[in-house]
């Protein structure tokens, strides 16, 4: 006899939630249909896999050793159940993608309505988090794909670059070269505080990487946890800071006194990229999300130019 689907997905949620209802609840079954499940499990594998003695529920080593391998068997299953789905018909089913803080609240609200009527079928689970927590729960095989900005470190993990995101100057209304919207050379910078995200948080290494090869501003040690709060320091006087043009073009300004204004004479822009594992099942879905996400930016780009003009 061999172990059933069924069983295997029993035993890892009642791993997972360490109690026999929370399990049974996360499984949409009554409490003793998966008791009974587990047992099963037990005598076909002709161990204990749950120590019963305690007042609390623990594994026993063979259920620890049993444990890692019946994940692996069910993402399997998950995986060959979506390849068929994928091969079918890429975004049409359920997505977990995670997106990285200065991406997420300045892109998806405005191009998600376009990914939901051209994709109706897509069920689209959002996780915003830091690029390293990222990057460890998609090789987990807890997310699907990431959205994330370059350059980073991919490992082993497939990507597709969906568009150049420039960086842009932020300083206070009042401030001297807030005058006009001409570009701005580093040199007139080196005395100004330069305002950064807080350590973890990758948009603050591009902004370092921005003044690579010029004398950098000071970084003061005010640091912030979300681009929203960085850009009400710079309102309040406390210093200059760059944002991404997305962030920019989704109206982070809007209510604040800031003069956006680009650089002069320096090449500051960051990339934006989807990224999956390799020989994932969702390959398929992350690549046809990073073509809409790329036509996306292109049109957004086209009609910017041609308000402009």
């Amino acid at each position: 006899m061999l172990p059933t689907l069924r069983q295997l997905q029993y035993f890892v949620a009642l791993s997972e939630q360490r109690t026999f209802v929370r399990a049974a609840a996360a499984c949409h079954v009554t409490q003793s249909t998966l008791s009974a499940g587990i047992r099963q499990l037990e005598a076909c594998l002709g161990a204990d896999l749950i120590d019963r003695s305690g007042r609390r529920l623990a594994l026993t080593e063979a259920g620890q050793s049993v444990l890692d391998r019946a994940t692996s068997i069910l993402r399997d299953a998950e995986d060959l159940v979506g390849h068929a789905r994928v091969a079918h018909q890429p975004l049409s089913g359920r997505l977990r993608l995670g997106v990285i803080p200065s991406i997420a609240p300045f892109l998806l609200p405005r191009a998600l309505p376009g990914l939901r009527k051209a994709h109706p079928e897509l069920r689209l689970h959002l996780r915003e988090d830091l690029t390293a927590s990222l990057m460890a729960s998609l090789r987990e095989g807890r997310l699907d794909a990431a959205l994330i900005a370059f350059p980073q470190n991919v490992g082993d993990c497939d990507s597709e670059v969906i568009g150049d995101d420039r960086l842009l100057l932020a300083l206070p209304g009042d401030h001297a070269l807030a005058a006009g919207t001409q570009p701005v050379e580093l040199l007139r910078l080196r005395n100004e505080p330069l305002l950064l995200l807080e350590d973890g948080h990758c948009m603050r290494e591009h902004v370092l990487q921005a003044f690579a090869g010029a004398a950098p501003p000071e970084a003061d040690d005010i640091r912030a946890s979300s681009m929203t709060t960085l850009v009400q320091m710079v309102d309040n006087g406390l210093g200059i800071t760059l944002v991404p043009q997305i962030a920019a073009d989704a109206g982070i300004a809007r209510g604040t006194r800031l003069a956006i204004v680009p650089l002069a004479g320096v090449e500051a822009t960051r990339q934006l990229g989807v990224v999956w594992r390799r020989r994932s099942v969702h390959a398929a879905d992350a690549r046809a999300l990073a073509a809409f996400l790329r036509r996306y930016l292109l049109a957004c780009r086209d009609n910017a130019a041609e308000a402009a003009a």
